[in-house]
């Protein structure tokens, strides 16, 4: 690469191991679900990868909850900009849990506090923990 492209970083696609590594740090996932009538609807949210799997822990009150439990289709993107690096994907989200206060989201959202917080993420997250959370898995299909 010449002096002159470096703003271009490096092109092509990150190994398995990069891939890893990138989706543990706390880059937003863009995510994106149907509404009944079949628009698109997309929002940003945190995620955790694990396993092979995106985790995600919509609120109840957030309408893309229910979306994804009546249409387990989507698709996302986690990126970031400088340098460009991004994973994306389709997938199904399968419902683990329904809308509930202290059930198997809470752990994942600790962990996810702590990625995008930091140190005080968890005391961020007290505040939050009376509020019902849906718990979702999303398994990459493409």
């Amino acid at each position: 690469m010449t002096d002159d492209q470096a703003w271009r970083g490096r092109m092509g696609g990150m190994s398995p191991e990069e891939v890893e590594q990138f989706l543990a740090e706390g880059h937003n996932m863009s995510l994106a679900c149907l509404k009944p009538n079949g628009d698109p609807y997309q929002t940003v949210c945190w995620h955790e990868w694990a396993d092979g799997a995106f985790w995600v822990v919509p609120r109840q009150k957030s309408p893309w909850g229910g979306y994804l439990k009546n249409d387990p289709r989507c698709s996302f993107a986690v990126a970031r900009w400088d340098p460009l690096q991004k994973v994306w994907g389709e997938g199904r989200a399968e419902l683990v849990e329904e809308p509930n206060v202290g059930g198997k989201w809470v752990p994942v959202v600790e962990r996810m506090s702590l990625r995008y917080v930091g140190p005080d993420g968890p005391t961020y997250l007290v505040s939050t923990l009376q509020q019902p959370r849906w718990l979702f898995r999303i398994v990459p299909t493409v």
